[in-house]
């Protein structure tokens, strides 16, 4: 049986999935690590919850996130955040300009790609060493 929450797909798999793919899988990817680090901090109602996920998890956020987080990628994550971040998308928020949008699909590709391979521990690295600057 597959074991979804430890996935280790190789190279050559998670290259055979389109970019908005994996944009798709590093949306969720980012969600569940913001809800995670939100609840984390203690006692906060659903609504304040909810609130602070939201002021997270969307593109002008994500896109201040990137440039936080650039300098710390290496070659194989920077790949697939530019693979991501050159995607053709339809259609752009209201809230978010093109740029940040870009930037917000990149991050998640390159999201879903490290989750895709199982690398669990490098997400939470970078995931924690760019929100504790957010702060």
């Amino acid at each position: 049986m597959e074991n979804f929450f430890k996935m280790n797909m190789d190279k050559k798999q998670i290259d055979a999935i389109s970019n908005l793919g994996l944009a798709h899988m590093g949306d969720c990817v980012w969600e569940i690590l913001v809800r995670t680090s939100l609840c984390a901090k203690g006692n906060q109602t659903v609504g304040t919850l909810h609130k602070d996920t939201i002021s997270m998890v969307n593109a002008p956020y994500q896109a201040k996130v990137v440039d936080k987080l650039l300098p710390l990628l290496n070659e194989e994550e920077l790949s697939y955040y530019r693979r991501g971040k050159n995607s053709h998308v339809h259609a752009v928020p209201k809230a978010s300009t093109p740029a940040q949008y870009a930037k917000a699909t990149g991050l998640e590709a390159m999201l879903g790609a490290m989750y895709l391979a199982g690398k669990t521990e490098r997400i939470n690295e970078l995931f924690c060493a760019v929100m504790a600057e957010m702060d």
